[in-house]
């Protein structure tokens, strides 16, 4: 069994944000289960299905993916190279963030760029790049057979992820796909978008910063990620 380890954007410990987003997807990010709201007309079984996807991978917007360690690291050169990349890097705000489609799902996205939080996103991939094991043939072409641009398939091969530097965009992740929200009722997008705004309304969504790093771990695939370490902002 082979861990692996993400670099993420996490919300702050014991934030409401942190709490609002446990229940919702039914798990806390150190991997403590929650009861799940009823949004949206929605079952809860359907909730659970909808959520399944997020909730495996942790609350979080994913600032350098999933990855298994390269010949040669381990964990402790990795805490130490993030120790050292955050030790340079200033806590800066967040734009606002809503609930807002992104593709074929519902996610947290800022509402106005930030020249900063791309900057830092491109420093987690670049710099800790050399802790990540490559990705095989058999899992890029998994990915490439989902359709990616020239821009995106070119940083799969160099940074093995599609969604890196001039691709990347901030978003942490509320639904898996939306398809089994329309049914003979219509489409329930509609609905379950206002709900969740609603829901996270509360949270500060307006005057986040960016103060730390998480780091989370999956002790292999077949096991969710859980929350691992935080590296505090130094610069």
């Amino acid at each position: 069994m082979t861990a692996r380890y993400a670099l993420y954007y996490a919300p702050p410990a014991g934030s409401d944000l942190e709490r609002t987003a446990a229940r919702w997807l039914g798990r806390g990010v150190d991997g403590t289960p929650h009861d799940q709201p009823e949004l949206a007309g929605l079952s809860a079984e359907e909730i659970r299905a909808l959520t399944a996807a997020p909730r495996f991978y942790g609350f979080h917007a994913t600032l350098k993916a999933p990855f298994e360690l390269a010949d040669g690291s381990d964990e402790d050169g990795l805490l130490k190279a993030a120790g050292t990349l955050m030790a340079g890097q200033a806590a800066f705000d967040l734009p606002p963030l809503a609930v807002t489609r992104l593709g074929g799902f519902l996610a947290l996205i800022p509402q106005q760029p930030s020249a900063a939080l791309q900057a830092f996103a491109g420093r987690c991939v670049t710099e800790l790049d050399r802790f990540r094991r490559p990705e095989t043939p058999e899992q890029q072409a998994s990915r490439r057979a989902k359709g990616l641009t020239p821009a995106e398939d070119a940083h799969l091969t160099r940074w093995g992820y599609p969604y890196v530097l001039d691709t990347f965009r901030f978003h942490m992740t509320l639904t898996g796909p939306l398809s089994g929200l329309l049914n003979g009722q219509g489409d329930r997008t509609a609905a379950l978008t206002r709900d969740l705004a609603a829901l996270f309304s509360g949270c500060g969504l307006e005057r986040l910063r960016l103060t730390e790093v998480a780091i989370y771990r999956q002790p292999d695939r077949d096991q969710p990620f859980t929350l691992w370490r935080r590296m505090p902002a130094g610069g």
